[in-house]
């Protein structure tokens, strides 16, 4: 092999001019392999769990943790960008907000978890800049990000080893699933079709309850993926295999209809396009066909697509041509059917893999048990440690003068803590928040008010204890807890299935 010097610091004490021989072929590999790593594991691929790329997660973390709520004003999307690139992404403003913004979009995310103000782009155009637009947390996030703060879930260092960021969120819906994801790494890539909160909890629901469900039976409550711009999936065979092998390919048609445009011409009228697929580049591309003659009939197209009334094309057909022959060549020749391929790849457990569906939902449900124990170990540590206090406070609320002539008489808080502990049969922590009260708040505390709250505590530790004791209790949790974010996000499908045979149905769930 061939080998080239290489100039290396040098060590100190070592002379300053030493050049070492390595092997080249083995430094691109190492090098190489280092970079690979590195676009798959922090930046490309999406974690099983919650669905997030890196980028995505830190966005959600830091604006939670800057209080960007739904109930709160927008900031500038420049702030926001900010904050992600200078304490958790150092990898450029342009892919920051490039994230930002897609989780803003609602033709791009079935259900967004960034409500944003001011233009943040269509399918046929970019954003404003991020000076000029603004953002906080959709209500969906919150489902997402809610609870970081009890130990759900585990933090690292940032780039450097300043501050801490979430490894993953709690996501208390199937993320990966509902919204999709795309991303390009090195050897491998991704592309995840988005599917309906609803469906997706209704399937989540009944494999908690029925820990080897087949997927047929799964495929019943998620027939297809649910796209935000809408459309009718065409032949579900791609989808079947998609499921259950992790890749696949299916077919999108657009929404369209035969109508009168005027008193004397029929015309196409498109309301819905496939996914990704925007009605500047389907008019162009029938513009560039009739000119050359390879579609005829057709005297006008107008695009009336706005922000506010939603995706409208209308096709002007010429007397004496069949507006059914002339749509069945559109579906043929332009992008108004378009495929979609699933290549479901995302980390579990720090590793890359291809997921079907039952696979992908019963991560997530391992994720909400984890998260659901973890949080209840920090609750019953929290109501036990508030207990240890309130019970100290009851002892020595029985002799409140006692107290303050202890405090009073000590030379020193040293020695009123002992004083405290041998009075009144404290422990040391008891004894030193009493010490560490103002007087005035020891003064009005009530004996009723702290015998409830004893009461209240020592439920919610034998619920906690109840529910810790139990993986069946557990697994009843998620599942309600499920049913609260499906109530509160659910909506009705977008996107249609093909018309299919009985027993072609049969066949297929």
């Amino acid at each position: 092999m061939a080998r080239t010097p290489k100039a290396v610091l040098p060590k100190p004490g070592e002379n300053p001019g030493r050049i070492v021989d390595i092997d080249v072929s083995q430094e691109m590999s190492d090098s190489f392999l280092e970079y690979a790593y590195s676009v798959i594991y922090s930046r490309a691929l999406p974690d099983a769990r919650d669905g997030l790329k890196p980028v995505q997660r830190r966005i959600l973390h830091q604006m939670s943790e800057m209080g960007l709520r739904p109930e709160r004003g927008h900031v500038k999307c420049a702030r926001v960008v900010g904050e992600v690139m200078g304490k958790l992404h150092p990898h450029g403003d342009g892919a920051i907000y490039d994230a930002l913004v897609r989780m803003s979009q609602n033709f791009s995310m079935r259900l967004p978890l960034i409500d944003g103000h001011g233009n943040f782009g269509s399918l046929d155009a970019g954003p404003a800049a991020m000076r000029y637009t603004e953002s906080r947390l959709a209500p969906a996030a919150m489902a997402m990000v809610n609870e970081s703060d009890e130990n759900t879930v585990d933090f690292g260092a940032n780039y450097d080893g300043q501050l801490l960021e979430p490894l993953v969120l709690p996501s208390a819906f199937p993320n990966l699933l509902v919204n999709g994801a795309t991303g390009i790494a090195v050897g491998m890539a991704t592309n995840m079709a988005p599917h309906n909160l609803t469906e997706v909890i209704a399937a989540t629901k009944h494999l908690i309850e029925f820990p080897n469900a087949s997927l047929k039976t799964l495929m019943k409550y998620i027939p297809a993926p649910d796209f935000p711009t809408g459309g009718e999936i065409v032949g579900l065979e791609g989808i079947a295999e998609a499921y259950e092998t992790g890749r696949g390919s299916f077919k999108v048609r657009a929404t369209a209809v035969i109508e009168k445009v005027s008193s004397r011409k029929t015309g196409i009228v498109v309301t819905e396009f496939p996914f990704t697929i925007g009605p500047e580049k389907i008019v162009e591309k029938i513009a560039d066909l009739v000119k050359a003659k390879k579609i005829l009939g057709i005297s006008d197209i107008i695009d009336l697509s706005d922000g506010q009334q939603g995706t409208k094309v209308v096709i002007e057909i010429k007397n004496g041509f069949e507006a059914e022959d002339i749509l069945e060549k559109l579906y043929k020749l332009t992008p108004m059917e378009d495929a979609f391929s699933i290549n479901a790849v995302a980390l579990v457990n720090g590793k890359p893999q291809t997921l079907g569906l039952r696979d992908l939902l019963q991560v997530f449900i391992d994720h909400r048990i984890s998260v659901i124990r973890r949080r209840s170990e920090y609750r019953k540590a929290k109501a036990e440690s508030r207990l240890t206090l309130v019970d100290g406070l009851l002892k020595a609320i029985i002799d409140i003068d006692k107290v303050i002539k202890i405090i009073r008489g000590s030379e020193d808080a040293a020695e009123a803590k002992i004083a405290l502990i041998q009075g009144f049969a404290l422990s040391e922590e008891q004894a030193t928040y009493i010490l560490d009260m103002p007087l005035r708040r020891l003064t009005k505390m009530s004996k009723i008010e702290l015998e409830t709250e004893q009461a209240e505590l020592n439920m919610t530790i034998a619920t906690l204890k109840k529910l810790l004791g139990s993986e069946s209790a557990i697994r009843k949790q998620v599942s309600e807890e499920l049913t609260v974010v499906g109530k509160n996000f659910g909506t009705p499908r977008r996107t249609r299935l093909e018309a299919l045979p009985e027993k072609e149905k049969e066949t297929l769930f």
